[in-house]
């Protein structure tokens, strides 16, 4: 690490209620009202919800809920479809305006993790003589500084740089913001939360145990709610707990990766840097959930091919064709089976792939009617591997 005292900090940006931000920008007479994204907008079909604005989870409206259950808990909310293409747009814009701003002069690093979050760092070979200033501890962080030029004094402060970072953003594109503070990838991730919405929190290795000791170990970045179940059966239900676990034990519980992983995610334990490389997917899927429920296979065969054919468009686009094909199929009321298969030679061909996709029905129970189905295409990895 450089004496420079931005070098240890980074900053997890993660837009507010974004997709319902993104219709409110477009229809300015729905702000305040709770409005509620999801599949076609209409709660009386099939669908979930993909996001829902602040007023609309006071009422306890949630992503991944069915909107027919959305539509109960808050009547009055107004539901909207999902437009892929403008979430796109925006968070395009987003991610260009957060590469477009500096620290004291010296370009930030941007790892981009979806539409709505990305996390900042400096490169420290880009802010050599850019800024500098006195060495300072990301527990103590640095104070306020010159922007430009040889730095005779600290930097300007991660809390400061935050402020500067939501308002270039709100300036940018309307959206609103929250940026977490942390002297690693995991805390700052985890700061978000706290600083939500439209503020800034600082979490580091000072502040760790206070904030986050008594917490449940699925409020850890990397901990749902299964693994949680399997810790608390083993006597560990809060991150302190976990902190303090023995590693080899949880190794031996849970994997000889995994259990020492998690101990090291209770003790706020992080050392992957902002990684700026682009994400380069490894597969292309498309899937539809059917207002009337498919009972007839010759249907159920027709609409895989189609998905298939869809996916192909995708993996085009990606410029490498496909090496393995799976399916996914969901029956009613709501029991999910996959099937899978590595393709004789890697290839485009969207008629050998609606094959491929088809010829797994095979291979999955045909006694109930189908809710839902999916095509997963899998590509060849690029020049040089992931």
């Amino acid at each position: 690490m450089t004496g420079d005292p931005r070098a240890g900090w980074v900053l997890h940006v993660d837009l507010d209620q974004f997709i319902a931000a993104v219709e409110v920008l477009r229809r300015p007479e729905l702000a305040g009202r709770p409005v509620v994204v999801g599949g076609r907008g209409d709660p009386t079909e099939r669908g979930v919800v993909s996001t829902a604005s602040y007023e609309a989870r006071a009422h306890g409206v949630g992503s991944g809920m069915p909107l027919r259950v959305a539509a109960r808990k808050c009547p009055d909310a107004v539901f909207l479809p999902v437009d892929k293409a403008e979430y796109d747009a925006a968070s395009a814009e987003v991610m260009a305006t957060l590469r477009a701003v500096t620290w004291d002069g010296a370009p930030v690093v941007v790892e981009v993790l979806g539409w709505d979050e990305a996390f900042l760092g400096i490169d420290p070979a880009a802010a050599e003589g850019v800024g500098g200033g006195t060495p300072t501890s990301p527990a103590t962080g640095p104070a306020t500084g010159p922007a430009t030029g040889p730095v005779t004094g600290p930097a300007t402060s991660p809390e400061q740089f935050a402020a500067e970072v939501r308002a270039a953003v709100l300036e940018a594109t309307g959206l609103h913001c929250s940026v977490g503070i942390g002297d690693n990838r995991l805390r700052a991730k985890i700061a978000t939360d706290f600083g939500k919405p439209r503020g800034t929190f600082r979490l580091t290795a000072e502040n760790w145990s206070a904030v986050m000791g008594d917490r449940p170990t699925d409020a850890l970045w990397g901990i749902g709610s299964r693994t949680a179940k399997r810790l608390a059966a083993l006597g560990i239900e809060t991150v302190d707990q976990l902190a303090a676990a023995d590693a080899d034990h949880l190794a031996r519980e849970l994997g000889p990766t995994m259990g020492p992983w998690y101990v090291r995610l209770g003790r706020g334990v992080d050392t992957r840097r902002v990684d700026p490389t682009p994400y380069v997917p490894r597969a292309h899927g498309r899937e539809e959930t059917f207002q009337a429920d498919l009972e007839d296979w010759a249907e159920v065969e027709a609409a895989v091919r189609r998905l298939a054919r869809a996916a192909t468009v995708d993996i085009d686009a990606a410029g490498r064709p496909a090496a393995r094909v799976g399916i996914k199929v969901r029956y009613r009321p709501f029991f999910t089976t996959s099937r899978s298969r590595t393709l004789p030679a890697p290839t485009n061909d969207p008629d050998v792939l609606g094959d491929a996709a088809a010829g797994l029905l095979d291979r999955v129970e045909r006694d109930r009617p189908v809710r839902l189905l999916g095509v997963r295409l899998e590509m060849v990895p690029p020049p040089g591997g992931y």
